[in-house]
């Protein structure tokens, strides 16, 4: 929860400082033109992989299969589309690395790698 609000305040924080040295430095139009643009094609990039990802879902439903792996990508998608419509080069950097299918992969491992030690020290349960 520490980490959280940590996170509310300096990733704003930092965010207005790169915005303001970016329009001083490339000026206030390219700048922008620039944040738009990752708007758009990270919203194009979100929908096109999330159309995917619940095709791979309801595959895997069909087959039997637990989506787990879909479910994960879903959500590193949605996080990803979320931070590249936020104004910004520090979460539009981020959300295009949980774009990124390669990037995406090793993230899933380390989220897989959280929950395990979640649920080993009884902080998650799981029922049946």
């Amino acid at each position: 929860m520490r980490y959280l609000i940590l996170l509310l305040i300096i990733v704003p924080a930092a965010e207005i400082a790169v915005l303001l040295l970016s329009g001083k430095t490339i000026g206030v139009l390219p700048t922008m033109a620039i944040i738009i643009l990752t708007g758009v094609i990270g919203g194009y990039l979100a929908k096109k992989q999330g159309l995917e990802v619940v095709r791979k879902f309801q595959m895997d439903i069909q087959y039997g299969r637990v989506p787990g792996e879909a479910l994960l990508d879903g959500i590193c998608i949605l996080i990803g589309g979320i931070l590249l419509l936020s104004p910004g080069y520090i979460t539009d950097a981020a959300g295009f690395l949980l774009l990124i299918p390669a990037t995406r992969a090793s993230l899933k491992i380390l989220v897989l790698k959280i929950f395990k030690n979640w649920i080993d020290k009884g902080n998650v349960t799981i029922i049946r």
